[in-house]
């Protein structure tokens, strides 16, 4: 069994107590281990990024690019190793996997280039001989704790742009995937990031967790995980001066009408609802077709289902994951065998897969579900697994509200031939992500990332929106006169 260590003061430690790393694709034995560090480690990483807060914000912001791109170029290097890492410890599929290490290499190039931007703005002043302008500081020290299903590319998504800011930060990975977060520890590490300006905190959640979010330092919190651990940070922090950034669940729906493409319609939702097993906050869970081509893209929704391969990721014929571990898989067959009773009806697939060697595994068939009500728990609740669910409606009007009837609001998208449709559709989906005529995944590291209502807080992340988050404005006012 392999054991990695965690990251704290520049130092790589261990403490002697271990969390075990299972493959997903066969959980009967773990592949590797982790620290389970205690509440005095996790002090000591807040000791160490105060201090190293201090230099890192004064550090020249060329010093702090040339940082990040070395990072990013490791982590190219390196790209094989990391992405078996993420297939191993996740399940996603290589290809997935590499994808995954290939854009956190782009996020740390991204933001070493916004590293060496302006700060500021330069501002009129109705005083004269005064000149006014705004400069952006960082906040602090930042505490970020990533989940389980896109366990590279969340640390990379919010890491990059904290410490080109010069920020500090404690980073808590999940307890189920910690290798794919101390990769990118490792890489920035490695590239000669001062001690303490990152460090990795591996542990038991229940064990630490007062020590990660209690603690006086902390300026500001970003988390990426359920709404219900979300509520509770968010709860917690609401009497301290500490900000958070929240990116929470989605329900995320694709309406296809009557003038749609419907095999490309039908392509791109099989690749938005099955890729990582549907175990993305943007994946697409509900599709709400036009009466007049239910039937036809229905059929044609379950026929690309169907050419799906069950598998686990290091196969090169895979292209539907294991689950990420018998937790969530479990969670997901409960959420099926409740739809069922609920009164949906089961087009292909449904329950695990169980099929010779992936009786070890954490396998789901990916499902599609008809004769879903709006009012049942799988039209409403987040799955985060392979499942889909089919609704028919008439009209633009009835797909529009179908989309927004939901607490959530990440992402939809649309499929159409109508130009004026699809601006409509922008303008009256409630959702802070829109498509058209693509999937409701997969974006690029300079496009700002979130959503409405209970997918997330009013902190963006990606491009230069999420700097709001991780610095503060000060206003300088200079009068040069006599």
């Amino acid at each position: 069994m392999r054991t990695v260590e965690a990251l704290s003061g520049g130092e790589w430690v261990a403490t002697g107590a271990w969390i075990d790393v299972h493959d997903p694709a066969d959980v009967r034995t773990p592949f590797a281990r982790v620290p389970a560090l205690g509440p005095e480690e996790v002090t000591r990483a807040y000791d160490h990024a105060e201090r190293a807060f201090d230099d890192w914000k004064r550090t020249s912001p060329f010093e702090r690019a040339r940082i990040l791109t070395g990072a990013a170029r490791l982590i190219r290097e390196r790209l094989a190793e990391i992405a078996a890492d993420v297939t191993a410890e996740n399940g996603k599929t290589l290809a997935e996997a590499r994808g995954e290490a290939g854009k956190a290499a782009d996020f740390l190039d991204y933001y070493a280039g916004l590293a060496r931007q302006g700060y500021g703005t330069l501002l009129h002043d109705a005083r004269p001989d005064t000149r006014t302008h705004t400069q952006r500081e960082p906040i602090g020290v930042i505490l970020v704790i990533s989940p389980w299903n896109d366990p590279l590319i969340t640390p990379a998504r919010k890491l990059a742009p904290l410490l080109a800011a010069g920020n500090a930060a404690v980073f808590k990975p999940a307890g189920e995937t910690p290798l794919s977060g101390l990769h990118f520890a490792r890489a920035l590490h490695d590239a000669g990031l001062p001690a303490g300006v990152l460090n990795v905190v591996t542990g038991r959640t229940a064990l630490i967790e007062d020590a990660l979010l209690d603690d006086p330092r902390i300026a500001g919190v970003t988390f990426t995980g359920s709404n219900a651990v979300g509520d509770r940070i968010r709860r917690r922090l609401a009497d301290r001066n500490v900000r958070f950034q929240g990116e929470l669940g989605g329900k995320n729906a694709s309406v296809v009408l009557a003038d749609a493409d419907l095999p490309a319609a039908a392509r791109a939702v099989v690749a938005a609802s099955f890729g990582q097993a549907g175990q993305r906050c943007t994946a697409t869970s509900r599709v709400i077709v036009e009466r007049p081509v239910y039937e036809e893209f229905t059929r044609l929704l379950v026929a690309e289902v169907e050419t799906l391969t069950v598998g686990p990721g290091t196969d090169p014929a895979t292209t539907l994951c294991p689950l990420s571990s018998p937790r969530q898989r479990d969670s997901v067959l409960a959420d099926l065998d409740r739809a069922v009773g609920q009164g949906a009806v089961v087009l292909t697939g449904g329950g695990a897969d169980t099929e010779g060697e992936r009786a070890h595994g954490c396998y789901v068939r990916p499902t599609v579900l008809a004769d879903v009500s709006p009012d049942t728990a799988i039209w409403r609740e987040e799955v985060f697994g392979p499942v889909l669910a089919v609704r028919v409606v008439d009209g633009f009007e009835q797909a529009v509200e179908a989309v927004n009837d939901s607490g959530f609001g990440l992402a939809a998208a649309v499929f159409t031939r109508d130009l004026a449709a699809a601006y409509r559709f922008a303008d009256e989906a409630e959702c802070g992500q829109i498509a058209v005529n693509t999937t409701t995944t997969g974006w690029d590291v300079h496009l700002p990332f979130g959503g409405f209502r209970d997918s997330g807080t009013a902190y963006k992340e990606q491009g230069e929106e999420v700097l709001r988050f991780s610095t503060r404005v000060k206003t300088v006012a200079v009068h040069f006169g006599a």
